[in-house]
């Protein structure tokens, strides 16, 4: 019924709303997907909870091969020539052949962790000049050989290394769960500065939990000590903090002079000037944003726990697009009443905190970085879901 009045409410504003017909396709895995797909030619590859890698035709949706590990896949591939590498909550990171999905090589870290609950994503790794760079729950960032994969130096933090580590030129720079932000020399792994995030009296630590952005001069990046961060590259000196109230969880996204990023607790979408870290506005949710935001002709896209996508101006919030996943639909009714609020008796963070978080991933959650191509978005849900979905309506009406 709440998916049913939105529909009404959204087409007498005018706006563009994706409905079953601009679903292309959907494939469905056995686990949640936390993963965010990449497109390498005419593949889409993604990793789900159900232990595997996946490798999905772009235009059928069917499966081209996958390939299976002892753990949840729950990072983000990168490509390094003819291999898909990634990750698995196994302790392993992988190789293996786009092609084929055949295992090239495996490399063994020291062991994962799960800090808590909420800690959804493993580091994602990168590719840099032949090197992978890769953080683990073993609390080191290691770079390994992207031929051999061969360890060539590691690095060992304070905390575990979920975040997703960033390059610019000769530096690598990573933040860890014990709220401290690295700059490396990418050739040898000595460490050129560290930044401590400020804590808060719930959450000392600080901890950087998903990722961080390099935008000319600054880094930014979120933490679960409320604020959202600017700290100089070269430097790793604060250039701003801004207070949050909220867990922010989710890398930003820069367009121009604006920093764009979800948050955890005061469901939020907000847009900043990312020079002076001012609030130009922010967008009121239902749910939480742990995945980052694309934007394309002036259109945000990210993805909500309430396992809504939406599309907002970037200008000023407002929203442009929407499309819920099959999840949500079902199972709207089980946290939301008519008006779009949690339903009498529905907590959060109650005693059956637990509990309700597993209901909320019944909604088909989105934590997922979303990924365009030719006017299709691609995205996983908690639905075990890996979507395809058109957003130009125009070829949309030319389909029916």
């Amino acid at each position: 019924m709440r998916f049913f009045l939105l529909l009404i409410f959204i087409l007498s504003s005018g706006l563009i709303t994706a409905e079953e017909r601009n679903l292309v396709w959907k494939f469905q895995t056995n686990g949640r997907v936390y993963s965010s797909p990449v497109i390498v030619n005419d593949i889409i590859i993604a990793g789900s909870g159900d232990s595997s890698l996946y490798a999905i035709d772009k235009k059928r949706g069917v499966e081209k091969w996958r390939f299976k590990t002892k753990g949840a896949v729950n990072s983000t591939p990168s490509v390094h020539g003819s291999k898909a590498v990634f990750s698995s909550t196994d302790g392993l990171l992988y190789a293996v052949n786009i092609n084929t999905g055949k295992l090239e090589w495996v490399f063994e870290s020291g062991g994962e962790k799960i800090y808590d609950m909420w800690d959804y994503y493993l580091s994602s790794p990168i590719v840099s000049n032949g090197i992978i760079f890769w953080g683990s729950g073993d609390n080191h960032l290691y770079a390994i050989d992207g031929e051999s994969g061969n360890l060539k130096w590691k690095f060992k933090a304070s905390g575990i290394i979920h975040a997703t580590p960033a390059v610019d030129g000769n530096t690598l720079y990573f933040g860890d769960f014990d709220g401290y932000l690295y700059s490396l020399n990418i050739n040898d792994g000595q460490l050129i500065w560290s930044f401590r995030t400020v804590g808060d009296n719930y959450f000392p630590k600080g901890e950087i939990q998903k990722g961080l952005i390099i935008d000319g001069q600054n880094i930014y990046f979120g933490s679960r000590d409320y604020n959202v961060y600017a700290v100089n590259k070269k430097t790793g000196r604060g250039v701003w903090n801004l207070k949050e109230g909220s867990w922010v969880i989710s890398t930003p996204a820069v367009n121009q002079n604006r920093l764009f990023y979800g948050t955890s607790d005061t469901h939020e979408f907000v847009c900043l000037d990312k020079t002076s870290g001012k609030k130009l506005w922010s967008k009121a949710l239902p749910m939480r944003v742990y995945g980052s935001a694309i934007i394309v002709n002036e259109i945000i896209y990210f993805g909500c726990f309430d396992g809504i996508l939406r599309g907002l101006n970037i200008n000023n919030g407002e929203l442009k697009w929407m499309y819920q996943t099959s999840g949500s639909r079902e199972n709207y009714s089980k946290v939301f009443d008519k008006e779009g609020k949690f339903n009498s008796g529905f907590e959060l963070y109650g005693k059956d905190y637990i509990e309700s978080e597993r209901i909320i991933h019944t909604l088909g959650s989105i934590l997922s970085t979303p990924v365009m191509e030719d006017d299709i978005i691609y995205f996983g849900s908690s639905d075990g879901g890996i979507y395809a979905v058109r957003i130009n309506t125009e070829s949309n009406s030319n389909q029916n």
